[in-house]
């Protein structure tokens, strides 16, 4: 255990005398004096059993008992209690980041049913599992377009997530690669490829414009929807598998998907999973593509994240195969049914429904000399997180198969 050992002022002394250095404290006279604490003002110290009393009581002020009507690109929905104890086993859960070739069968088995799910969903030929979130996959996909049309310039629509976008933007300014934001993208001008989404950021349901020339179309797909709507006509589709299985976390950790075409696999961030035989013809799983630049020369490789997300990824492949096809179904229409339940009846109270077609996100304008502050802070009042603001008179508002009918009454309630 010497290794564990704190150094002794024998051992601290030798060290500054390597260095030539008088004392600890003159290691750091660069620094302004008035930038120093001198004292920490802490209370006297606590037992075990005191410390827990204390943090109990420290945490009994936080509000988590909200009704959520949040969206814009993370949703509370209901979560299979097996997924956190299956996930949390000590052949899933642990420190070492499951990426290198000596990986176990089990997850790789995992992985490969992850990207069986998801080109089932999305209707593509080959998908990757997995990147960081949805903002990380469509930037990937951005730079996959400029790969395969060695065109450095994308078109990026301004329905799109806006944290997309601002992930999209600095993935593109560290390639030097050229990007228009706007409505529509230009007839004269030549891009690699042109992100949209389905829906678009404010709920909105469009089909997505047609190819035309090289320019590859990228999808940004909210997945929950994919059970009962077809997928959009696109080269490349990409998003975040939040809703399969993964709590809020205060934002993260999530997962990002990108599936493609068969024509523009080896040109996909991230690895693939593939199912083979070995040498007795037993069924087994391996890495067909890791295109990191551990593995290949960094010109050639198609990313350099040496993480992924493997464990969000083994929970959203439990949620599926718990959940099945025709709970899928059923939460999705759920979630349509009672996102326009409020939105008729949110019209009948004076608030403007934006959207001509919704599945179960939709944009609210607020009536006359009302705003979005006011009326988000009304709501919060009576325990209800009613949505995003997204103007100074609009809110966004999102529903799951998680809500119900009597948080459609609180909610009406609340704003009348």
């Amino acid at each position: 255990m010497r290794n564990f050992e704190a150094h002794t002022d024998e051992i601290r002394q030798k060290m500054l005398d390597e260095i030539n250095v008088e004392s600890i404290d003159s290691m750091f006279d660069m620094i302004p004096e008035q930038c120093y604490l001198k004292e920490l003002k802490l209370d006297s110290p606590l037992s075990e059993l005191e410390a827990q009393k204390e943090l109990f009581k420290l945490s009994n002020k936080n509000k988590t008992n909200y009704i959520s009507f949040l969206g814009g690109g993370a949703i509370k929905k209901y979560i299979p209690s097996a997924i956190q104890y299956v996930a949390s086993r000590f052949e899933f859960l642990s420190a070492y980041t499951p990426y290198q070739p000596e990986i176990s069968q089990g997850t790789l088995q995992i992985m490969y049913e992850f990207q069986s799910y998801i080109c089932n969903l999305t209707k593509m030929d080959v998908a990757n599992a997995s990147v960081y979130d949805g903002g990380v996959a469509c930037a990937e996909a951005c730079l996959m377009a400029v790969r395969i049309n060695k065109i450095k310039r994308i078109f990026i629509s301004d329905k799109l997530n806006p944290n997309y976008i601002e992930v999209i933007k600095t993935y593109l300014w560290a390639q030097n690669i050229e990007f228009m934001i706007a409505e529509d993208a230009p007839k004269d001008v030549e891009f690699a490829g042109k992100i949209y989404s389905f829906p678009e950021y404010n709920g909105e349901l469009k089909k997505l414009p047609e190819k035309e020339g090289k320019a590859l179309i990228i999808a940004s797909v909210d997945l929950s929807i994919l059970p009962v709507i077809e997928p959009p006509v696109a080269d490349i589709i990409a998003g975040d598998y939040q809703p399969f299985g993964l709590p809020l976390n205060f934002g993260g950790a999530y997962g990002g998907f990108i599936a493609v075409k068969d024509a523009h696999k080896r040109q996909i961030a991230g690895r693939i999973v593939g199912k083979t035989v070995d040498k007795e013809g037993k069924e087994a799983y391996v890495l067909t593509l890791q295109a990191r630049e551990q593995h290949i020369r960094r010109e050639k490789a198609t990313g350099n994240i040496c993480s992924n997300q493997a464990l969000t990824a083994l929970c959203c492949t439990l949620y599926l195969s718990l959940t099945g096809k025709n709970a899928l179904i059923e939460y999705a229409n759920m979630s349509y049914n009672l996102a326009h339940n409020l939105s008729e009846k949110l019209n009948l109270k004076g608030y403007k429904t934006v959207n001509n077609n919704f599945f179960n996100s939709f944009e609210i304008e607020m009536k006359q000399n009302e705003t979005s502050d006011n009326f988000l802070k009304k709501l919060k009042e009576k325990n209800i997180l009613g949505g995003i603001k997204t103007s100074t008179n609009k809110v966004l508002v999102t529903l799951s198969e998680f809500n119900s009918e009597s948080d459609i009454e609180a909610y009406i309630e609340a704003v009348g």
